[in-house]
């Protein structure tokens, strides 16, 4: 049984919709397997896109954009390696995957190889980007900016570097950069999937078994090792969500229900 927090968002923005059906759906699901999630995702996705195609056979008045959703959640120890990805940026083998605990998955999202665990922090909005914009650098450029305001918050500098999706401590200087947050995403018809990774209170060691997102000369860090204390979860998530509604302008009903 998974418990979540269901949180609808009413948000305001231009669209493509005459009729703009702004209601998203926050689901907190606690630390829950990698497939199961995926698989939800795929539903929840795939049943947005169907509402898209399936509005196109009604009279402009009557068609309302889908709603969204954004899945928080950690996972426990798993590999997922992107479709640019290389299988060789997985630097250990069936063995030793099983003696670390972990699982491995080839994943429909850009991006290379990444590591979700406990004490990370994992979004992932599904979104119909036809109710903002449709501009997948821009979206990225609004989930980066949500997690760089939260960690300003822990008085936590970070920015991004030319060229390298995702979020960084150390920003400035390029040879001393840190990666705190990966993302990766997958998109059709303009609706998104997949998302961002932000390194809470992980346990690092399993970065060393892989080259994240494929890059070999950066290293990686989380909020626990940058601030030297354990950081509680519960705050980064309020605290993330505060931010994306001051992004995307957006207003908040919060009500909790088990499935």
């Amino acid at each position: 049984m998974l418990h979540k927090k269901i949180v609808s968002l009413c948000i305001e923005c231009g669209s493509m919709y005459k009729n703009t059906n702004k209601n998203i759906l926050i689901e907190d699901l606690g630390i829950v397997d990698y497939q199961q999630t995926w698989d939800y995702q795929t539903k929840l996705f795939n049943s947005i896109i169907e509402k898209k195609l399936a509005l196109r056979d009604l009279p402009e008045d009557d068609q309302i954009a889908p709603s969204g959703y954004l899945l928080l959640c950690e996972h426990p120890h798993v590999y997922t390696l992107g479709k640019s990805g290389k299988r060789e940026n997985l630097l250990i083998n069936e063995t030793e995957l099983k003696q670390a605990e972990a699982q491995y998955f080839e994943i429909n999202r850009g991006g290379d190889i990444t590591y979700h665990g406990p004490g990370q922090l994992v979004g992932y909005p599904i979104l119909d980007l036809d109710s903002y914009f449709t501009d997948i650098h821009k979206y990225l450029r609004y989930l980066e900016e949500a997690i760089i305001r939260t960690l300003a918050e822990f008085n936590l500098p970070a920015g991004r570097i030319d060229g390298l999706t995702g979020v960084w401590i150390g920003f400035e200087d390029i040879k001393k950069a840190r990666k705190i947050c990966a993302m990766g995403v997958k998109a059709s018809r303009w609706v998104t999937m997949h998302g961002f990774a932000l390194n809470v209170n992980p346990d690092l060691h399993y970065f060393k078994n892989i080259i994240p997102c494929g890059i070999d000369d950066k290293a990686v860090t989380s909020m626990a090792a940058e601030l030297n204390r354990s950081i509680p979860m519960e705050d980064v998530k309020r605290i993330l969500v505060k931010h994306l509604v001051d992004l995307f302008e957006i207003t908040i009903e919060t009500s909790i229900t088990t499935y």
